[in-house]
């Protein structure tokens, strides 16, 4: 199923799908040499996103966040891409400057029919999401 989306940042990926419900802070919150989330109490409490399709609400916390998104861009630990339910401003940074294809406001409520290990396609320069069940 294609879905449109509103195009953030450029570029191509597929992966498997890691959903979390709450928010992400990248500054203390993922450990940017090896992509685990550390922050406690956290949905995805030690789990990695690398190379996943990285599903999340929202970002939040400090500025710095864009540049943990490329320190773990450069230790390939990143996420293959990103989708947001809404992007803020830290993480479109991060993206773009770390060449994570990003998009956010998926049509038709698909944001929330994404499911853990779905693979997923992303394309950030179209605009578009592909879910794969």
């Amino acid at each position: 199923m294609r879905i449109n989306a509103r195009a953030i940042a450029k570029g191509t990926a597929e992966g498997e799908a890691m959903v979390s419900k709450d928010a992400i802070s990248f500054f203390g919150g993922v450990d940017p040499k090896t992509g685990i989330v550390i922050d406690k109490g956290h949905a995805l409490e030690g789990k990695c996103i690398a190379g996943k399709v990285l599903v999340f609400p929202r970002g939040k916390g400090s500025t710095v966040g864009s540049y943990v998104l490329l320190q773990l861009a450069k230790n390939n630990c990143a996420p293959c891409a990103i989708i947001n339910e809404e992007a803020e401003p830290i993480i479109v940074v991060g993206a773009i400057i770390a060449r994570i294809p990003m998009v956010d406001k998926l049509e038709g409520g698909a944001y929330a029919k994404i499911k853990d290990g779905m693979r997923v396609s992303v394309d950030g320069t179209k605009g578009t999401a592909e879910l794969n069940e």
